[in-house]
């Protein structure tokens, strides 16, 4: 069923916007989910949480940290920590039945309240967040983020657009919250926003391990009002450089303390440092998808944004 929606989703779009095909991303139809049990510690809790991964139908009932399964190329912002010795789990991003015979992913802006000794209530604002690549965990601080994600999936094709289908539950509030845990809750003035966005990278390594990369192509939109399902929405690929273009300028190339990570050929984890804009006719090697249920600096959202996505797929 899932596949018949995809292709008349495609095929239609293919009419208007001149796409002839999709490439569905392994997993991106959102319809198999492994489940965590997770055990927080006494000390704020001892809840037992869900969380949720992007990959085979399966369960895992412990306290370990996940890699990816059956080849998904997922991760998400759902997590296990282990900090000074305290097990704490978060999960904003979820699986959700969007028809009878058809799920799909549910991304949330959402408050997590923890209770510390069974007294002091620490309420965070969190985004739920997907992406390709992989989250390193247990996560053992909150410093450095990136850091934590090994980001991008190897891939050497040339997309017109990044296609899915999207669902935006937006509050009637003009807010943001922000709230780390630590001191009062503060209200932003305007409200925040979904965000999808793709890169594709030409990546290389050097004799050193460090990682170089050329921007090949670049792609994003926010979403800022709610919206019923859209199917078949595309997001389009620009090759070359797109530094002059206004449109682009929240996705320019990310190096220093603004780079993601990925492992060298020796395993380790390093820095992937964009020095360019490649030339438009380029050739990629990885590719980069972003999705997030908010736009800010962490611990910011207005709570109970939920960004609904599903069939996600290269079209060409």
């Amino acid at each position: 069923m899932k596949k018949n929606i995809l292709l008349a989703s495609a095929f239609s779009g293919a009419a208007l916007v001149g796409y002839a095909q999709t490439e569905p991303i392994k997993f991106g139809d959102f319809e198999n989910w492994v489940t965590r049990d997770i055990t927080e510690s006494v000390v704020i809790g001892g809840k037992h949480r869900t969380v949720y991964e992007v990959g085979p139908t399966t369960r895992i009932s412990e306290n370990t940290p996940y890699k990816n399964l059956g080849g998904s190329p997922w991760a998400t912002s759902n997590v296990y920590a282990k900090v000074s010795g305290v097990t704490k789990a978060s999960n904003a991003v979820y699986p959700h039945q969007r028809t009878k015979t058809n799920k799909c992913a549910k991304l949330c802006t959402q408050m997590e309240t923890v209770k510390v000794l069974g007294l002091i209530n620490m309420n965070v604002m969190v985004a739920g967040s997907m992406f390709l690549g992989e989250m390193i965990e247990p996560i053992s601080s909150t410093g450095d983020p990136y850091s934590k994600m090994e980001m991008g999936m190897k891939y050497n094709k040339r997309p017109k657009c990044l296609s899915f289908d999207y669902k935006v539950d937006m509050p009637m509030t003009d807010c943001r919250i922000r709230s780390t845990g630590f001191g009062p809750k503060k209200t932003l003035p305007g409200r925040d926003e979904a965000v999808v966005f793709i890169m594709l990278q030409r990546r290389w390594e050097d004799a050193d391990g460090n990682i170089h990369a050329a921007r090949v192509a670049t792609g994003g939109e926010h979403f800022k009002n709610g919206s019923p399902w859209q199917n078949g929405h595309k997001i389009p690929l620009v090759y070359g450089d797109v530094s002059s273009d206004s449109e682009y300028k929240w996705l320019g190339l990310r190096n220093g303390s603004n780079a993601y990570y990925a492992r060298n050929s020796k395993g380790k984890l390093v820095k992937v440092n964009e020095e360019k804009w490649d030339n438009a006719d380029a050739v990629p090697t990885h590719a980069i998808v972003m999705i997030s249920s908010g736009n800010g600096e962490p611990y910011v959202g207005t709570e109970g944004l939920t960004f609904y996505i599903d069939n996600v797929a290269f079209g060409f």
